[in-house]
């Protein structure tokens, strides 16, 4: 139930932040936040990150489908109190509201603003903070058995 609520949370704070940034700015126009270090720029993103595979929208959606069936995959295949389960809803949360994106407008909408990396939103960051955590279970953390024996 948790891994649901934390997928929903993710998806509607992207999706309510995507949809105000649409809503109250124009493509191209950026705000500064923090002169020159933070803006919110509105940037509709035909590609994935760093602009890999720019213009392939039908692939991107392969690829999402792939990566959202997986996690859910995975989701039922681990214990319920599973570590793994936090960063994989995390995952799920940013990888359904950047493929809804895809599926519905042809493109991501990006807004976070650095001007020394690539504009990006909040699913991204959720993505890369899913990812994070598991890496750092991986590597720093003893290993657990955490594969439910159900099938």
């Amino acid at each position: 139930m948790i891994f649901f609520l934390i997928v929903f949370f993710v998806l509607i704070f992207d999706q309510g932040l995507k949809f105000l940034v649409k809503t109250l700015m124009n493509p191209g126009q950026s705000i500064p936040l923090i002169n020159n270090v933070l803006h919110l720029t509105f940037v509709q993103n035909k590609g994935a990150a760093f602009g890999l595979f720019y213009g392939k929208g039908w692939l991107l959606l392969i690829i999402g489908a792939i990566v959202i069936a997986t996690i859910i995959y995975f989701h039922f295949k681990l214990s319920s109190k599973s570590f793994y389960q936090m960063p994989l809803a995390l995952i799920l949360g940013g990888s359904l509201g950047n493929f809804l994106d895809r599926l519905f407008l042809g493109h991501v909408v990006d807004y976070i603003d650095f001007r020394i990396w690539p504009v990006f939103n909040l699913a991204d960051i959720m993505i890369n903070l899913g990812v994070a955590l598991l890496i750092f279970k991986m590597v720093f953390l003893k290993e657990q058995k955490d594969v439910s024996h159900s099938s």
